[in-house]
């Protein structure tokens, strides 16, 4: 798993309880997520398809600072999947997993579209 992007948590991201609102950790997960997605198929057209189960591990507080890592699951015809960890950054706490996150290219109509990569070529572009 690699981690991508760090976040501090501010004021505006809590929920009533005072810690992260889960709401404002999936945006940006789906931000990240679909940036990587976009990166690795050279397409800004895909979508999120499909996020499976989301566990919530534990919790950050304001002033925590987390990182959003992905790994790469699989390849289809027209899709990406990846498998996601939110932690703390300073104590490696894990926040949350997620096993899986599928994107789809689309065209300009929003119908599935081949994106014609492989797990070969996703290996020789350094991302």
């Amino acid at each position: 798993m690699k981690f991508y992007t760090r976040k501090l948590i501010k004021p505006g991201d809590l929920n009533a309880r005072n810690t992260l609102f889960g709401g404002s950790l999936l945006k940006w997960i789906d931000e990240e997520a679909g940036i990587y997605a976009m990166t690795k198929l050279e397409s800004k057209h895909v979508v999120t398809k499909y996020i499976s189960e989301i566990d919530f591990i534990n919790s950050a507080n304001q002033a925590d600072v987390i990182e959003i890592g992905l790994q790469f699951n699989s390849i289809g015809t027209t899709s990406i999947s990846f498998s996601c960890e939110v932690r703390n950054l300073f104590n490696k706490k894990t926040i949350l997993k997620i096993e899986n996150i599928v994107f789809v290219n689309v065209d300009e109509n929003g119908n599935p579209q081949k994106h014609n990569k492989t797990i070969e070529s996703l290996k020789l572009r350094k991302i």
